[in-house]
């Protein structure tokens, strides 16, 4: 599928993403979820991790979870966003094990129990971890995302934008039908260092002057 035509309305944007995302049927789901893992497992980002964020799919997301049991089998540790209590529009990263007690948040979204999981030791700052793996509504090649429109993960990770310090290397993943051509961007908006569907990896250039 070709990828959509720009467009300056959000809003409209994430209307048509959806709606091709929801055309996809069970088995191109499974279909497309093993490709994306199998693009996820050459990446020397994920193979030389320790601590790799990913997210339970929604609504026709792409689905990550498949590679957890690779993960776990090279001793890296999964974490999963939940939303920080007191403190608007910020993620927690969560280390998620077999045992982790889930519950549906404001949204209605699965989320780790923090009366369970919300210790400290069982967190991470977003700095510390290695990859995070972000859900996208859309994307086009210049590592530009299209989100849900709350803004967690840019708010979350505005900090890496910076050049200095600690970062993770922050990864979209969807399925290639929510390719864009161009996406409008605003200042706020954290780009990408890669993204990955279910038929290619993109690694935008830096902008240059």
């Amino acid at each position: 599928m070709a990828p959509l035509a720009a467009c300056d309305d959000r809003p409209a944007l994430r209307r048509e993403l959806r709606r091709r995302r929801r055309t996809l049927d069970a088995r191109a789901q499974r279909l497309a979820s093993m490709a994306l893992v199998h693009q996820l497992m050459q990446l020397s980002s994920l193979r030389y991790a320790r601590h790799v964020a990913l997210y339970l799919p929604e609504k026709g997301e792409i689905d990550p979870t498949p590679l957890v049991d690779w993960l776990h089998r090279r001793g890296i540790r999964v974490y999963l966003p939940v939303l920080r209590p007191l403190v608007e529009n910020r993620l927690w990263f969560v280390h998620w094990r077999p045992d982790t007690h889930m519950v549906l948040n404001r949204f209605g979204i699965t989320e780790p129990d923090l009366r369970q999981s919300g210790h400290r030791i069982r967190r991470l700052p977003p700095w510390a971890m290695d990859v995070v793996l972000m859900p996208l509504v859309g994307f086009d090649a210049q590592g530009h995302r299209l989100g849900m429109g709350g803004g967690f993960y840019d708010r979350t990770l505005a900090f890496a934008s910076n050049t200095c310090g600690p970062r993770p290397t922050l990864i979209g993943v969807a399925h290639d039908c929510q390719q864009v051509e161009a996406l409008p961007h605003q200042p706020w908006d954290v780009n990408l260092d890669m993204i990955v569907s279910d038929r290619q990896v993109l690694r935008p250039r830096p902008a240059t002057s």
